[in-house]
């Protein structure tokens, strides 16, 4: 039973780096504000999930299991609603999402 608990949080761990490692070049590499953030949000959210979930599997005290569910809890209530926020105030701000222009108007009918 170890050995599968040892397994399966070495598989979260490996795959929230992986998510935080994706959502790092998806801040370089897209092109505008709201979908850097939109990378950075969705990212973060799990990425963070899978990486306390792991160490929930890891960790056999009851106490500091209650303390990584509490993180978790708030780290999935506040991630997203900053996120929100953000794009809220950007909006507000007067920040334009990046569109593409289509050649042809008779495309969008």
């Amino acid at each position: 039973m170890d050995m599968f608990l040892a397994i399966a949080s070495g598989i979260c761990l490996l795959l929230g780096s992986f998510l935080i490692l994706t959502g790092g070049i998806g801040l370089i590499r897209f092109p505008d504000f709201f979908t850097r953030m939109h990378a950075a949000g969705i990212t973060d959210t799990l990425a963070t999930t899978l990486i306390l979930v792991g160490l929930m599997l890891l960790n056999p005290g009851a106490l500091v299991v209650f303390k990584l569910v509490a993180i978790l809890l708030l780290i999935l209530l506040i991630g997203p609603t900053a996120s929100h926020a953000l794009a809220k105030a950007a909006i507000r701000s007067g920040l334009k999402p990046l569109v593409k222009e289509l050649k042809d108007e008779e495309e969008i009918k």
